[in-house]
């Protein structure tokens, strides 16, 4: 394939806000979870680390989300909230499996035990292993251990990257509609510094967008994987710049991967901000775009950066 037309083949994958591996994928593999557990009763003794509860929310106008969370807190203990927004696969399966994305096929309940239960290995990553950056992981995690976060999964409709109303109206209904609900019915901090959003592939563009759009509204803004063209670097700059007046302590971060359809543009995005003095953490990590990448490096990577980057009180 010539540089020209695999400009043109990554520019089409931008444009649909997907991989050719979401698309084709109509079953991932089962999770390793069988069962997801409900949410413990009020007032129930803390259970072991890495045990989470989940439930179901709907909204009006057919929105869905599932909510993770950590059932070992003490009573009266809040913890930070992360917005985790899945792919364009899920996208196209409807609200009530969609929601399911991060929690089911992406093994999330499984990279929460395991981050509660270092060292993480090989295996936890899907064999998509940097030495260097696992060993770094695993000494962090001796040092710190990973204290937990609230995970919200809102479906994402497969909205139209090329069209900003759509990304905005998906915007408002986090911030109008699924935000205010979590303050009040989850046990969370309640403080914008406290939140963080992030997602991979569609959701990875969409939260990018969303975050940038409503800095004051988040202390983290991170991506795994997000499906932005070459062509979008120089508005995705000035997004940031515009962001980071507004909130000086916003977090932010690009991740992508060796066999990520989305590498170059976001490599470029990463130079272009750092060239603007956009401070933000980059990582370029060993994996493909697709569902096994979702379930090893994807998940922790995305819990374990918020873990240290949100406020806890």
């Amino acid at each position: 394939m010539s540089s020209i037309d695999r400009r043109s083949f990554l520019g089409a994958l931008a444009l649909l806000g997907c991989s050719r591996r979401d698309q084709a994928v109509a079953e991932p593999p089962a999770p390793v979870a069988k069962a997801l557990p409900e949410m413990p009763e009020a007032g129930a003794e803390p259970m072991p680390r890495g045990q989470v509860g989940t439930q179901t929310w709907t909204f009006e106008g057919g929105g869905r989300a599932v909510v993770v969370q950590p059932t070992w807190i003490k009573a009266g203990e809040r913890l930070p909230l992360l917005i985790a927004l899945h792919g364009r696969g899920e996208a196209l399966k409807g609200p009530e499996l969609g929601a399911m994305g991060w929690p089911k096929d992406y093994a999330l309940l499984r990279a929460i035990a395991r981050l509660c239960a270092p060292p993480i290995t090989p295996p936890d990553l899907e064999n998509f292993v940097d030495e260097k950056r696992l060993a770094e992981t695993n000494r962090d995690l001796a040092a710190r251990p990973w204290k937990g976060l609230v995970v919200l999964c809102p479906y994402l409709p497969d909205v139209d990257l090329r069209k900003p109303a759509k990304i905005r109206e998906y915007g408002d209904y986090l911030l109008k509609s699924v935000l205010p609900r979590a303050s009040r019915e989850l046990p969370i901090v309640a403080s914008p510094a406290a939140i963080g959003i992030d997602g991979v592939s569609l959701g990875g563009a969409v939260a990018l967008r969303v975050g940038l759009g409503a800095p004051e509204a988040f202390g983290a803004v991170g991506t795994l994987q997000a499906a932005i063209g070459e062509d979008q670097v120089a508005e995705l700059t000035e997004l940031a710049k515009t962001a980071r007046a507004k909130n000086p302590a916003l977090a932010l971060r690009l991740l992508t991967s060796k066999e990520d359809y989305f590498h170059n543009a976001i490599t470029k995005t990463s130079a272009a901000w750092r060239a603007a003095g956009i401070e933000h953490d980059f990582a370029d990590v060993p994996g493909p775009h697709d569902y096994p990448f979702n379930r090893g490096p994807g998940a922790i990577e995305m819990l374990l950066w918020h873990d240290r980057k949100l406020a806890r009180a």
